[in-house]
């Protein structure tokens, strides 16, 4: 007898390659916002609460519930409780990197001016 799986069933017309895309977009879309990748940057080096995220991130405190929520749920950030206070670090370094190397080429693309080749760029020029 085959053992119940949680994972969506795959069809047969499924390719890995769209498996591959498909979790890509699913994470990109938890990534897809700046309050997301700012609370990220915040809990890299030093796990923080709520109140301390505060802080540093200009929103409310419902609003980053939702995302420290949204964050948690898809297994970026873990979480745990010290008396009435929880406490939001990094779960996933992979998610960290792909962050860190992203916003790191943007900002150098948008402090560079024109000499990132159009190509090559992340950022589209509409933004700059």
């Amino acid at each position: 007898m085959d053992k119940p799986t949680s994972a969506k069933p795959v069809s047969d017309t499924q390719t890995s390659e769209d498996r591959v895309f498909e979790s890509a977009a699913e994470l990109f879309a938890v990534l897809a916002t700046p309050v997301r990748l700012k609370i990220i940057s915040a809990v890299c080096q030093q796990e923080k609460n709520v109140s301390e995220l505060l802080a540093l991130i200009d929103t409310t405190q419902p609003n980053m519930s939702q995302h420290l929520a949204t964050l948690y749920r898809s297994g970026v950030l873990a979480k745990r409780r010290e008396g009435t206070q929880i406490y939001y670090r990094l779960q996933s370094e992979r998610v960290a990197m792909l962050c860190r190397a992203v916003c790191t080429q943007v900002a150098i693309e948008l402090d560079s001016g024109d000499l990132v080749e159009s190509a090559d760029r992340l950022v589209p020029l509409a933004h700059r």
